[in-house]
């Protein structure tokens, strides 16, 4: 063999095999430079719509910032209005006793925040839907679904909406407030809160109502304007009336001018006369205006008064009124007794004609 037949056998060298991992590409400065300059072509084409939305938006939200606000004022300026009006009837002798400046205040104040409230919820709601319009946010199936759920819930929550209504019609009007002694219908008692959809009451044993505000078909109010207090005496028939009335006169005369009976009494105890005139009795009335809720108390002090005036100047007080006559017949008490039978007497023909025959006895 020759030589270089050898040496190019020997210059054979096995490949290099290729690893399994390659090292990823590194984008060159031309790839970045086209990146970028495609990134200020699309932010250059679409900055204007941006701003344009984007000034939109503000505008819808300082809009509803500034209607907010001024709505708000109106609303502030309207109820000052209302207490103003109200303090126009202060120096009348009516309006001295309806009109109370807490219970204008507390009133004002609920109705102010109800309807700043509902002010605010309808601002920002409507701001809401044109930002979401602004966006190119299709809104007719939100609407839709909210006029189903809004649908859905009136009928659910029927009692609710009602319950609510009547709490804000209540407030508006001012038909009671906390402190009032009312009469609901289905409770009564001392008002100790007032919402828009339950009022509590405290009744006379220390228990508390929770009356639904759309459940009271009627109120009486016993602590607004006045209360009339009065007292009936029932003394005899054969009773020297003008005694009496000078000594009904004497115990109103001394009781409106003691501690603290004047300051409860707002008019003199006036002896009315005679209310009613039975065959044995006689009844006389005594009536005098209060303040509101403080009738009770008066009358109290009025009979233990009138009891001790009376026991003074031996004027006996007949305690009921007397028994109607009776003009029914009394029962015979004969009437009971049966009719005699002609079978009573076993001597009788009757008795003889009723009598079994005995079989005749048989002899062996």
């Amino acid at each position: 063999m020759s030589l270089p037949a050898v040496l190019p056998a020997a210059d054979v060298t096995p490949s290099p095999v290729p690893s399994e991992t390659t090292t990823p590409a590194v984008p060159s400065i031309r790839d970045a430079h086209e990146s970028a300059a495609e990134a200020a072509t699309w932010v250059e084409q679409n900055w204007s719509t941006w701003l344009a939305i984007g000034l939109r938006v503000l505008l819808i939200v300082v809009i509803a910032a500034v209607l907010r606000v001024f709505v708000r004022r109106a609303i502030t300026k309207l109820i000052d209005r209302m207490s103003r009006t109200a303090q126009a009837v202060d120096g009348t002798a009516l309006g001295g006793l309806l009109v109370n400046a807490e219970r204008r205040r507390q009133r004002s104040q609920a109705i102010g925040s109800v309807l700043r409230s509902v002010a605010s919820f309808l601002i920002i709601g409507t701001a809401a839907l044109m930002v979401l319009g602004t966006f190119e946010i299709n809104l007719a199936p939100l609407l839709a679904s909210a006029g189903v759920a809004g649908v859905a819930i009136g009928f659910g929550a029927r009692n609710l909406v009602t319950d609510f209504l009547s709490g804000v019609f209540m407030i508006l009007e001012d038909q009671y407030g906390v402190g009032d002694t009312i009469d609901a219908g289905v409770a009564s008692g001392e008002v100790i809160e007032v919402g828009l959809r339950v009022t509590k009451l405290r009744g006379e044993g220390g228990e508390i109502w929770y009356v639904r505000n759309g459940e009271v078909k009627r109120i009486g109010n016993l602590s607004q304007g006045w209360s009339m207090a009065g007292v009936d005496v029932q003394v005899r028939a054969d009773e020297d009336l003008d005694k009496v009335k000078a000594t009904l006169d004497e115990v109103a005369e001394k009781m409106t001018k003691e501690e603290p009976w004047n300051e409860l009494l707002w008019g003199p105890v006036e002896v009315l006369g005679l209310d009613s005139v039975q065959l044995d009795s006689m009844v006389v009335r005594l009536s005098a205006k209060t303040m509101p809720g403080k009738s009770v108390t008066v009358e109290r002090e009025l009979r233990w008064r009138v009891k001790r005036a009376f026991g003074a100047a031996d004027i006996p007080i007949i305690g009921g009124p007397a028994p109607a006559p009776d003009d029914t017949p009394a029962a015979d008490p004969s009437a009971a007794v049966a009719a005699p039978s002609a079978y009573a007497s076993t001597t009788s023909p009757q008795s003889l004609a009723a009598t079994p025959l005995t079989p005749p006895s048989v002899t062996k």
